[in-house]
């Protein structure tokens, strides 16, 4: 029983030995260095405080408009990494391998093969803040990246199609990047063409607050003669604004015009009032002429009246004149037929008479 017993122990303990032998150690957290450019950044991990990059306006992505992550996991395992309003590149711009602000995606998987790192690059074409979550091995880390405006690339106008004479008017000029983000605190210079408004200033700085940003508002006063105002808008300082067109990025428009209708209201009131007139006048020229078609219409009713009256007259007295002749005619065809039947009866009754005198016992009846 002894023998037995040891025997037992022997083998638990083999087999814990065993089982210690072939637990794994503990995985390593991942842990991730971020830089810009060779400069490290400490704090993109809060939203407060996203890494601030400047957007690729040149159309390449390279070191310093792209931030580096190299995540530290263990070997052999794989790094996932997803984007929200930012892209993921695995390589910088080189002019043998090109990275334009169209190259990347928003998610990328990185195996690390033999290696004990993942080094991938982000970059952003808009001012909003954008997410980067990386992921190895249940550990998930948070960053945030968020642009900022190029110079200005387009100007936009938004300006009433017409207003009426010597009356003031708007003129919003909006100012975006190549990527469409809106730039502010820029100076826009505005340029009347010949006299054909006047500017309450003729300069104009884009907002920077929620409701206006990237806009400037001009306030032009339209002439009291003419037909038309004409300004134009540009940046005030050169520098503000692209050189030229970026290969693959939209094409600048930073020359635009604002066009507003001149109305002379004087004289469109005027002809609205001749139009009123004229207007009454014709209706009441069709109100007189339908009085006119009506009174003749009622003296024809009238008149086709009176002759279906006399026409019913003549008929009711022809028809009695028709039915007094026919009445008449009967009464003596009645009359002849009654003094013919008593002629009739009084010769017979005469030879009735004559033949029952000769014929006593043969007597016929006489007829009353």
């Amino acid at each position: 029983m002894k023998s037995f017993k040891k025997i037992a122990l022997a083998m638990v303990a083999a087999m814990t030995t065993a089982t210690i032998v072939a637990t794994p150690a503990s995985a390593a957290v991942m842990t991730v260095a971020v830089d810009l450019n060779g400069t490290a950044n400490t704090t993109a991990s809060a939203l407060a405080t996203p890494a601030s990059l400047p957007v690729p306006a040149d159309n390449t992505v390279d070191a310093a408009d792209a931030l580096r992550f190299v995540a530290t996991v263990d070997t052999g395992t794989a790094v996932t990494v997803t984007a929200t309003n930012a892209t993921i590149v695995s390589a910088l711009h080189t002019s043998a391998a090109p990275v334009t602000a169209s190259s990347g995606s928003s998610s990328l998987t990185i195996a690390t093969g033999t290696g004990t790192s993942a080094t991938f690059y982000v970059y952003t074409k808009t001012t909003a803040i954008g997410s980067v979550v990386i992921t190895n091995q249940g550990t998930t880390l948070t960053y945030y990246v968020q642009g900022t405006a190029g110079k200005i690339n387009n100007l936009t106008v938004s300006a009433p199609a017409s207003g009426a004479a010597g009356t003031k008017q708007d003129i919003l000029v909006t100012a975006t990047d190549v990527f469409g983000n809106k730039v502010s605190g820029k100076s826009l210079t505005a340029t009347v063409f010949a006299a054909t408004a006047t500017l309450d200033s003729a300069t104009a700085t884009t907002a920077a607050t929620l409701t206006d940003f990237g806009v400037a508002t001009f306030k032009a006063t339209l002439p009291t003669v003419g037909t038309r105002s004409l300004v134009m808008f540009a940046p005030t300082t050169s520098t503000d604004a692209v050189s030229g067109a970026v290969t693959g990025l939209t094409a600048p428009t930073l020359a635009p015009f604002a066009e507003i209708t001149v109305r002379d209201m004087t004289a469109e009131l005027a002809a609205v009032t001749a139009a009123k007139v004229s207007a009454e006048n014709a209706l009441a020229a069709a109100v007189a002429n339908a009085a006119t078609a009506k009174a003749a219409a009622d003296a024809e009713i009238a008149k086709l009246k009176a002759e279906a009256v006399a026409a019913k007259v003549a008929s009711d007295s022809a028809t009695a004149t028709a039915i007094a002749a026919k009445d008449a005619e009967i009464a003596k065809l009645k009359a002849d037929n009654a003094a013919a039947l008593a002629a009739l009866k009084k010769a017979f009754n005469a030879l009735a008479t004559k033949w029952n005198k000769a014929n006593p016992k043969a007597k016929v009846t006489l007829v009353k």
